[in-house]
């Protein structure tokens, strides 16, 4: 455990700085039955439990509360590879692995686990399958539920489920597990899991392609998909292109010419003899008039270059000031419809807002995030927070999206879904969470109110 001030700091703020609790002691069990019977204890003592993985989240979901009564217990010891079955395409592996250490191991058999996020290096499993993780791969793979096939998990009472066989199909009553993956620790402790693995590709092609419209690029989505695997789908804004050539070294735009947006898109290959898969696609994206503009990565190198300008927008919008941030979801046809609205509805309210919409187009998800006017007050612009928040979300709502597509809730947004979620839907959430944590000591103040 870790119990001095200057030990705890680390655990006591989220990722983005937006979220401060206190917490008196780190707990660091190194197996599951030391996790079981420190929920055993805390279940006694009627103390609240924090789970934390690598404290990545976007929605302070991992921070404890202030007024030192939660407990936060980190799984970063547990970080054994238990087994890797290449032959079933499976492997389990302990919440405190980092995502990217289970890459590698599952490349070391030939094989692919395809969750990849930008925060791959940090992240842990528990916290992947606690927050039901996206990434850049989902319109091919789905997101980390559709990764999963079993779960280890310690219930609040002490008591271990496992549900770790790397079985397809269990048609055997009720799918438990699928109750753990995305309640953000609210329900248990996830402390293993069973992976889904895939065969791993040949190659993977690379290739920008320039859109004068989103209406093109949602058409471009629909002529790729029936052209070949599509893995990745991703969408670029000029806005957000100009701040990461402005501020992120070494650098470059892949084009001549200015196009207001870009498509990232990776096309993984069966085989090597399918090579040119992503230069036919372009061209034949062209003689379709969908595209005003394309370029294939030659290399490696060239590879990274190109998903390091989708991979740095988030940081680039830093030196810009403060950024008002919502990850959203809404039906593909209504994207060119969300983004416009959305930021004609802003700009509107914050006259100078500079909205950078960017993301996951290929799955409906946008990162609708919106930079400070050129000169504005920091503190004075993010205090419009709640106020824009409405906005895009009584938006995205209208268009029957979501007002969370991969973050979570966490604290962010816990009374935000009261607005959008239906009273059945909301009150089915609290009777399991009631069933499940009588007590309410697991992750307390988190995604619902009991």
């Amino acid at each position: 455990w870790l119990d001095t001030a200057a030990d705890r700091a680390p655990f006591e703020t989220d990722f983005r700085g937006l979220h401060h609790g206190s917490t008196p002691l780190i707990a660091l069990p190194e197996s599951t039955a030391r996790v079981a019977e420190l929920l055993r204890y805390c279940a006694a003592g009627r103390i609240g439990v924090v789970p934390q993985g690598g404290n990545t989240s976007y929605c302070g979901g991992a921070t404890p509360r202030a007024g030192d009564a939660e407990i936060v217990l980190s799984l970063r010891r547990m970080h054994r590879i238990r087994s890797l079955d290449a032959a079933n395409d499976s492997m389990t592996a302990e919440a405190g692995c980092v995502l990217s250490a289970l890459q590698d191991a599952a490349a070391s058999a030939n094989r692919l686990l395809p969750m990849s996020l930008g925060s791959e290096g940090s992240c842990t499993l528990g916290g992947i399958v606690s927050t039901n993780a996206g990434g850049t791969a989902v319109l091919r793979y789905g997101m980390m539920r559709a990764l999963v096939l079993g779960l280890e998990v310690v219930l609040p009472d002490g008591r271990v489920l496992d549900q770790l066989a790397p079985l397809r199909k269990d048609n055997t009553g009720y799918d438990v597990k699928q109750l753990f993956i995305g309640a953000e620790g609210t329900l248990g402790i996830v402390t293993a899991a069973t992976l889904k693995l895939f065969p791993r590709p040949a190659a993977i092609e690379t290739a920008f392609a320039a859109v004068n419209d989103l209406q093109s690029a949602v058409a471009l989505l629909s002529f790729a998909l029936s052209h070949g695997a599509i893995t990745a789908f991703e969408l670029i804004p000029r806005r957000g292109l100009e701040f990461v050539l402005q501020h992120i070294p070494a650098t470059r735009d892949p084009f001549d010419r200015a196009w207001p947006w870009l498509i990232l898109i990776d096309v993984s290959l069966r085989a090597a003899s399918q090579s040119g898969t992503a230069q036919d696609l372009l061209t034949n994206a062209a003689s379709a008039n969908l595209i005003v503009d394309g370029t294939i990565a030659q290399s490696l190198t060239q590879r990274e270059a190109f998903w390091k300008l989708r991979d740095s927008i988030s940081e680039a919008q830093k030196p810009e000031g403060g950024s008002i941030k919502h990850d959203v979801s809404v039906p593909i046809s209504s994207i060119p419809r969300f983004i416009d609205e959305a930021s004609r509805a802003v700009i509107a309210a914050l006259p100078g807002a500079r909205p950078v919409p960017f993301g996951h187009i290929g799955d409906g998800n946008i990162h609708f995030n919106i930079s400070q006017p050129v000169g504005a007050d920091k503190a004075a612009f993010l205090n419009r927070a709640p106020e824009i928040n409405r906005i895009v979300h009584d938006i995205v709502h209208s268009l029957g999206g979501s007002v969370s597509a991969e973050h979570g809730i966490g604290q962010a947004k816990i009374d935000e879904i009261t607005r959008y979620k239906s009273p059945a839907a909301l009150e089915t959430m609290r009777t399991i969470k009631r069933a499940l944590d009588p007590l309410g000591i697991m992750n307390p103040g988190k995604v619902v109110r009991i």
